[in-house]
């Protein structure tokens, strides 16, 4: 597989949204140095920084990356204001990631971007503590859904011209947590700029769930990334891994893409705690052992 692979900014991480003593360039640096085509980074700046302008962080990210050769940058950007029913909201909503979306798409040429919506949560408080299936798409009303749709909608149309993709991370408590829903939401915006990025560690954490193979199948030419990490059941809930020592079976993961054709970015994170640049040399090791002999 010569598919372009990604180190997730969480391994450059102390931990979710801050960098600790790390910068902007540490991490590309650590990305360049352990093997990595690019780093995936978030849209917007660290906790440590959050006054900081988009276009500064963003000028970082385009130094590191020259100055430690990477060659992809993909970006998550979160789209706010997805339930709001206040037009102006929405609108400021969709102006402020079209606008990241140009600088990042102008200044190191991120043409994939994983997206998000809004947090949906069950609006019983004693079942949202119970389990991720009470959350996201199984908690959303009819309304919740329009909402997300026309907005996307309205963002798509000013993303085509860009040439560049977003993809809905599968990711617990928004409406695109499992393979079906995520679909749903996609085959409802009805873009050719919308699609899925398949984070089948994130699908796991579901009671019901369909296989790799089977999700796979499910988005077709809808899958414009993949995120791959791995957890292995403990106490009745799951615990993060190595990438090679989970319960998903990355082998016939990998095994599956080239099957249908992927070419797209394959992108490796590890929400975990501990030594993580170990972590990030040890998983990568692990996918490029297996890729190679697929």
């Amino acid at each position: 597989m010569k598919n372009p692979v990604i180190m997730h900014v969480n391994y450059g991480e102390r931990g979710y949204d801050s960098y600790g003593s790390n910068t902007v360039a540490d991490i590309c640096k650590m990305a360049a140095e352990l093997g990595f085509d690019g780093v995936e980074f978030r849209g917007n700046p660290p906790k440590e920084f959050k006054e900081m302008p988009f276009l500064d962080y963003a000028k970082q990210i385009e130094a590191g990356m020259k100055e430690y050769g990477l060659s992809h940058i993909l970006m998550g950007m979160l789209v706010g204001e997805c339930l709001s029913t206040e037009t102006e909201a929405r609108q400021k909503s969709v102006e402020t990631v079209v606008e990241k979306t140009k600088i990042a798409n102008e200044l190191f040429g991120t043409t994939i971007f994983n997206c998000f919506t809004s947090f949906v949560k069950c609006p019983v408080a004693t079942k949202t503590a119970i389990g991720v299936e009470f959350n996201g798409s199984a908690a959303a009303t009819e309304e919740q859904w329009k909402l997300t749709v026309d907005l996307y909608q309205q963002l798509a149309k000013k993303l085509e011209p860009l040439g560049v993709k977003y993809a809905f991370e599968t990711h617990m408590n928004y409406i695109h947590d499992l393979p079906e829903a995520t679909m749903k939401l996609v085959n409802l915006i009805d873009s050719p700029v919308i699609g899925v990025n398949m984070d089948f560690g994130n699908t796991m954490y579901f009671p019901e769930h369909p296989t790799v193979e089977e999700a796979i199948d499910l988005y077709g030419d809808k899958l414009f990334y993949t995120h791959l990490k791995n957890s292995t059941a403990v106490d009745g809930g799951r615990k993060a891994t190595a990438l090679s020592d989970g319960d998903i079976n990355h082998r016939a993961y990998l095994k599956k893409l080239k099957e249908v054709g992927y070419t797209g970015p394959i992108g490796i994170e590890a929400p975990r705690p501990g030594d993580r640049y170990w972590f990030a040399q040890q998983d990568l090791a692990y996918y490029k052992a297996v890729a190679e002999k697929i």
